[in-house]
């Protein structure tokens, strides 16, 4: 059985403009491509992870205690936070320093991460990606085009050529230190991508239980009694190798994804910026599986509303020049707000990563901020999850020899009376309860 090191733990364990390039016939051949690639994952989902107990059907519903305990089975974990009936963080260094959920109030709260009890329990290693789940995990982009690393050289971009880099997927982070309330990884690799550029790089990532304190500072908010749990991590990428990383050979990007428990009653809320689309481009990029319904997505006075009940695979984008620092949700069933803030450089930044699975005319014009919803690929097919993601993204890092570049993100979770989750969300997202709720109805 693995371990599972507890620090002082007393109990064990609306329709938009739309940019060019999704107008032409590349675009359309991109959205088949991530259509198919979509059956065939959860093709594999339905044939390999079939075995169920009595933990998978309710998994939605088990406590933080209960994850803690499934993972301790099956990998080392290390729980952060030494408040029995407070917050808490489980990371698993195996799956890359990965925050693979968390509480606001002890072994018997809410579990906030969707966990994939199916392929953890199983112990395959799948091909092309090992979805184990998690509400914050470390990648790096681009995942297509020219400068993808998710495609080997002279490969075709299509599924069966795709494969998540080993390093982001199947190996492991080292722990380097650790603490009651905070742990640090690091991981030395090289990478290739598409176009053959070699890159050496070092990797480290902290993750750090946030206080109280630390939450009302930086997100400028009053939590009173309001029972919450936030973690912020630290991820920097560092140039080891003897060349300079230049745009005409491809750069990388540190991109952090975070799969959550969907419900009929979730929505994404994501503020942006109001302008123009001359001057800002379109608000959103709702186009990647083909449009959303106009029920599930909806753009309201400087924030937009997305479906997160894990019922329709959609999935949107914001770019450099409408993103703001923040997104989250509201989960009215289990009367959950989140927020994400992360490190969003200056307004003059607009180089990020494009991961579109197609040779592209603008390798460096990528979305900011995503979110994903998980659904049946087609009539009768298994979903992946189901569950919904948030998703941030560093800009294209151009590292000279020795340099570093970092993103930042904080992930906050909030419980309490639906007046207190109310004045919250209007001073993080300047919208009510009842806004959020009614949008997509």
């Amino acid at each position: 059985m693995a371990r599972v090191f507890i620090d002082n733990l007393c109990a064990p364990v609306t329709r938009v403009d739309r940019p060019s390039w999704m107008q032409d016939s590349a675009s359309v051949q991109y959205r088949t491509k991530y259509r198919m690639a979509f059956l065939i994952l959860a093709a594999i989902a339905a044939i390999g992870f079939v075995a169920v107990d009595e933990r998978t059907s309710s998994a939605a519903d088990l406590s933080f205690g209960e994850d803690v305990q499934f993972l301790s089975e099956h990998v080392d974990t290390i729980v952060l936070g030494n408040d029995p009936a407070g917050p808490r963080i489980a990371v698993v260094p195996a799956y890359q320093g990965r925050v693979m959920t968390s509480t606001a109030c002890g072994d018997s709260g809410t579990s906030f991460g969707w966990i994939n009890y199916d392929h953890i329990r199983s112990g395959e290693i799948a091909p092309h990606i090992n979805s184990y789940g998690g509400e914050e995990r470390f990648w790096l982009g681009p995942e297509g085009g020219q400068y993808a690393i998710f495609f080997a050289p002279g490969a075709k971009f299509e599924f069966s050529d795709w494969q998540t880099p080993p390093l982001i997927d199947t190996e492991p982070f080292q722990v380097d230190k650790k603490s009651e309330k905070q742990a640090r990884f690091v991981r030395d690799a090289e990478l290739t991508n598409y176009s053959g550029t070699k890159f050496k790089i070092r990797i480290e990532r902290d993750v750090k239980l946030m206080s109280n304190d630390d939450m009302e500072d930086v997100l400028g908010i009053t939590l009173g009694d309001i029972k919450t749990v936030g973690y912020e991590t630290r991820n920097r990428l560092t140039n080891t190798g003897d060349q300079d990383w230049s745009k005409e050979k491809g750069l990388l990007s540190i991109w952090l994804l975070g799969m959550y428990k969907h419900g009929p009653k979730t929505t994404v809320v994501i503020p942006f910026r109001k302008g123009e689309v001359s001057e800002l481009g379109p608000i959103v990029n709702d186009e990647y599986f083909g449009k959303v319904p106009a029920e599930r997505l909806k753009i309201g006075d400087g924030v937009l509303f997305f479906c997160g009940d894990g019922r329709y695979r959609s999935k949107i984008g914001l770019g450099p020049r409408r993103a703001t620092q923040l997104c989250g949700s509201y989960d009215a069933a289990r009367n959950v707000l989140t927020c994400l803030q992360y490190s969003q450089p200056g307004p003059e930044v607009t180089d990020y990563v494009n991961s579109m699975w197609m040779h592209q005319e603008e390798p460096y014009g990528g979305d900011v901020i995503n979110s994903y919803n998980d659904g049946p690929p087609a009539p009768g097919a298994k979903p992946l999850g189901p569950f919904y993601e948030l998703e941030t993204s560093s800009p294209a890092l151009a590292l000279k020899q020795g340099e570093s570049g970092q993103h930042v993100q904080r992930t906050c979770h909030f419980e309490g009376s639906r007046a207190q989750l109310d004045a919250l969300a209007r001073e993080l997202f300047g919208v009510s309860l009842d806004q959020i709720e009614s949008a997509l109805k």
